[in-house]
Order: structure tokens, then C-alpha cells, then sequence
């Protein structure tokens, strides 16, 4: 199935089998992780293949469109193999499962159930009742940021903090987790900050199916980091709606800025990163603290959207292109090689063809490594769904490719910028004298790789051979060439690479 990601298989368990289907972004990964967790803590085992399992949990995704294409498109694959033996059941959880419910049962039957975030403390015993053929009924979707107090201050919520308390307004999506399962492996792993988001931009609904912002106790933070670097992670991503705004339901909104150097300082993590930061949160230390900071990698990952000062007011956003080009202007002051990847949106309503060129102005000059370029599309419960001086599809869709093919131009030469740059390499695959991994610049799934060519570098501590290397190394490496936004680089001796 396409876009499908499963489960490694496991010991038999009283519970029957399960295959997690993951799709979406990395704060889904970290859900089916915990989803996993709880599952083989409470007598299920994991199914190599959805063909293998009793049940299939397709963790969905819901943000757009195409998104919300592919989840449906799963879930239906799913269900075709219930010809055979296995499956037994398809069930719906995830973002596209929360917000939609009932609706989404009645228009997808081939799922055997829909659930709600609600539902994760006790999936266990929800996919029994499936399987059984007493599916709970789906839920009726209601905007979560009415479950927590207005005031971040008020929000925080004493122990277990949702994690098996029925009605808990936080469910599975903040505070203690002390069940997670990798299902992957690999050197790199994605570490939820928080939950939610308080921000009100007028294209997005996460807000409404995620909840209120709600940030993980730095604690709980350490104990995952640590328990991650028990497991063979080097990179940890810390992810959330909105980074930048950690630590402000805890009363200290420069909590992130301190927790940074305590994860990094965590044995085993040789680097860590941090994604999704909202540009009008940055804030000069923050900056300072990623870009100066040993262990954390200087990378801005940095939703600017637009650059059109009239189209980010339309959006409920702030800034614009001279704001934008100074606070990039702050980070290369720290660091002049450092990460910089955003996402921008086109047509949308009301945008004119002054706001498309002040866009490329802005992309001309900003000098970013990553670039994604979407187009505009309503999403229900959005106050942009609303809004007059809506483009036609055809205009939308040209603005794409005009935008697209720019930014795609732009981050190519922006990584030719770097041939003769000595970049530090964490490697994820070894295969022969060749290793591939990323730079500190690129962030796994969303930004290129590096390939490190070692075979004609010899190493006076292996007798004069190439030195043997492994995933999880942090390497050294000289620029060489680019592929687009990937780039080709040769391995340093250690000499060299301190240099």
C-alpha cells in the first residue's frame, strides 16, 4: 500500500495480532509509537504485514487534502485484504479518525471503526471489542480547544495526565509516556515536545481536532531522550505544533532555550534538532541558543507561509519580507552556514499578482536550504474557507509551478553554495565505501541527504585501509559536488575534520 508504514512482527499474545499504518508527520510516528506500546503491553502482538494481522490501525493523517486522499486510500487497500483469513478489522485512528468521527464511518464503511484520541488510553481493549464485533460508535467531533482552560497557565494537569484517566482532557497527546515501542529502528527518532496549538492563522484546523498547546514537563522530555539513546537514536527531532511557544503553560516561556543543552548533554544523543518554530515566536536567545549550542544542531525550521505583509495579515500571521530577511539575517549572524527550510502557501484568497512577486523577492534573497510550496485549498472549520477573493483552480495551480520552479532553482544553488564547506555527517546507511546521511542542515523526510564517498581515505589507525564505518557516526566530510538539494562530499581524516 502506498505511503504505508508497518509495524515489525513480534512473540505470539492472548490479544491477537496487530499492524500500525502510519501515515502523516512525525508527531504521528511518535502517536503509533505509543500506540505500539500500549498495544504490547497489555497482551497484543505486532504484524509484519496487515495481511499478517488480525486488525489493521491506520494512524491517518488530515491536514489537506491530498493527505486526507491518501489516509482514505489506505484504509480501502486495508479493507480489500479482509477477503482472505486476515484481516479481521480495519479501524480509523489519527487525525483524519478525530476529526471527522461519525462522518467518516458513515461515509467509509469498509472501516470496522472510527476512534477518537479519546480512545488511545484503552486501544487495547478497543480492538478487542472490534474484533469481537462491538466496535464503540464513532464519535461526534467537537473543536478540542474548548477541553483545556483559555489561560495557558491554567492548563497544567497533575498526574497521570490523561495517560489512562477516563475524560482526561489531554488523552494521549501531552504529559507522561512511559509506553513507546519503536517500530523503525534507525539512528534518527522524532521526541514530542507538546501538543496543540494556540494560534488562530485562518488556513489551518489543527487547532480545532489537536487541542490547546499543552507542553511535556522537561522530565518527561530527559526520561524519553534517554530511554531513545538506549535504544540506538544519535539524532533526537523534537517536534510539536509550535516549539517556539514551549513552556509557556509552565510559566516559563524561555523553557526550551535551558531544556536544549540538557538534551543534547544526554550520553549516547550526538545531535538534536528542533522543528516547527513559528517566525513571530522567535526570539533572539532562542536563536542564540541553536545556533551555539554544542550537540544541537543549527538548524531553523520556520513556517514563514508567505511574504506579503497584506497576504499574512489575511492569514492571522505577522511579518513580511523585512522582518523575515532580518531575522535571518540574526541566525547567519551566529552561524553563517546554518539550516534554514520554511513552507510557503500560494493562492491564497485574495492574493494578487504583487503579492505573488513580493513572495519571490523574498525567496530571491532569504537564501534557504528547503523550500515546500503548497496551493491553497479550503479546509472545513477554517476562517479562510470563509473568506471572499478566492482564486480559481487553474490560477492557484500555476502559481505552484511559478513558485515551485523558483524555489526549486533557488535551493539548488544554495546547495552548490556550499561545495568546499566541511559539513558534519550523521550517518543513517553504510553500504561499501559509501555512506549516506544528513548534514546539520537537512532534517530527515523533509529536506535532501548527503552521500559520504571514504573508500580513497586511508586511516593510519586500520593499518593504512579505509576506516570502517557504521550507521549512527558523525562524520566529517568535504563538499564536493550537489545533486540538487543533496549533496556529494568526501571524508576527512580526523585531522582534517577538526581543522
Amino acid at each position: 500500500m502506498p505511503g504505508m508504514q508497518t509495524t515489525p512482527g513480534g512473540a505470539g499474545h492472548p490479544g491477537g495480532a496487530v499492524a500500525v499504518v502510519t501515515l502523516g508527520c512525525a508527531r504521528n510516528e511518535v502517536d503509533s509509537e505509543e500506540l505500539a506500546g500500549r498495544l504490547t503491553a497489555d497482551g497484543w502482538r505486532l504484524a509484519a504485514e496487515p495481511g499478517q494481522a488480525d486488525v489493521v490501525l491506520v494512524n491517518t493523517c488530515g491536514f489537506v487534502e491530498a493527505a486526507k486522499k491518501d489516509s482514505i486510500d489506505t484504509l480501502l487497500a486495508a479493507a480489500d485484504l479482509k477477503e482472505g483469513e486476515r484481516p479481521r478489522a480495519v479501524v480509523a485512528v489519527g487525525c483524519l479518525a478525530e476529526r471527522y468521527g461519525a462522518e467518516l464511518s458513515a461515509a467509509l464503511p469498509e472501516a470496522d471503526a472510527v476512534l477518537s484520541f479519546d480512545d488511545y488510553p484503552f486501544i487495547a481493549d478497543r480492538l478487542r471489542d472490534v474484533v469481537a464485533g462491538s466496535a464503540p460508535p464513532p464519535h461526534v467531533p467537537r473543536d478540542r480547544r474548548r477541553l483545556l482552560p483559555l489561560a495557558p497557565a491554567e492548563r497544567r494537569l497533575p498526574p497521570p495526565f490523561g495517560d489512562t484517566t477516563a475524560g482526561s482532557p489531554a488523552g494521549p497527546l501531552s504529559g507522561p509516556r512511559p509506553l513507546r515501542l519503536r517500530l523503525d529502528g534507525g539512528v534518527v527518532a522524532p521526541l514530542k515536545l507538546a501538543s496543540g496549538c494556540d494560534r488562530r492563522c485562518a488556513f489551518c484546523a489543527i487547532p480545532s481536532f489537536r487541542g490547546a498547546f499543552v507542553s511535556r514537563p522537561p522530565a518527561d522530555v530527559l526520561a524519553e531522550a534517554r530511554w531513545l539513546a538506549d535504544e540506538g537514536v544519535r539524532e533526537v527531532v523534537l517536534v510539536s505544533e509550535n516549539s517556539t511557544s514551549y513552556g509557556k503553560d509552565l510559566g516559563d516561556l524561555r523553557l526550551l532555550e535551558r531544556l536544549l543543552p540538557e538534551v543534547a548533554a544526554v550520553p549516547g544523543i550526538i545531535r538534536v534538532r528542533v522543528n516547527y518554530l513559528q517566525p513571530a515566536e522567535v526570539r533572539p536567545g532562542l536563536v542564540e541558543v541553536l545556533a551555539t549550542t554544542p550537540g544541537v544542531a543549527p538548524y531553523f525550521d520556520l513556517s514563514f507561509q508567505h511574504a506579503s505583509p497584506r497576504v499574512l495579515r489575511r492569514m492571522r500571521r505577522f511579518g513580511g519580507t523585512e522582518r523575515f530577511l532580518d531575522l535571518l539575517a540574526g541566525v547567519r549572524a551566529h552561524v553563517p552556514t546554518a539550516g534554514v527550510r520554511t513552507n510557503v502557501i500560494v493562492g491564497f484568497p485574495g492574493e494578487t499578482a504583487d503579492d505573488v512577486a513580493e513572495l519571490e523577492r523574498f525567496l530571491s534573497a532569504a537564501r534557504l536550504d528547503a523550500v515546500g510550496v503548497f496551493g491553497y485549498s479550503d479546509e472545513d472549520a477554517t476562517e479562510a474557507a470563509g473568506m471572499d477573493g478566492k482564486l480559481d483552480a487553474d490560477t492557484i495551480a500555476d502559481r505552484v509551478r511559478r513558485i515551485g520552479g523558483l524555489a526549486e532553482e533557488l535551493v539548488a544553488q544554495r546547495a552548490e553554495e556550499r561545495i568546499g564547506e566541511v559539513v558534519e555527517v550523521l550517518l543513517e546507511r553504510v553500504r561499501g565505501h559509501t555512506g549516506e546521511g544528513r548534514a546539520a542542515h537537512q532534517a530527515p523526510e523533509v529536506d535532501g541527504s548527503t552521500t559520504v564517498r571514504y573508500g580513497g581515505t586511508p586511516d593510519a589507525a586500520y593499518g593504512g585501509s579505509p576506516r570502517p564505518l557504521r550507521a549512527g557516526d558523525l562524520v566529517c566530510a568535504r563538499v564536493v559536488a550537489t545533486e540538487g538539494v543533496d549533496l556529494i562530499a568526501d571524508l576527512l581524516d580526523r585531522a582534517e575534520g577538526a581543522a
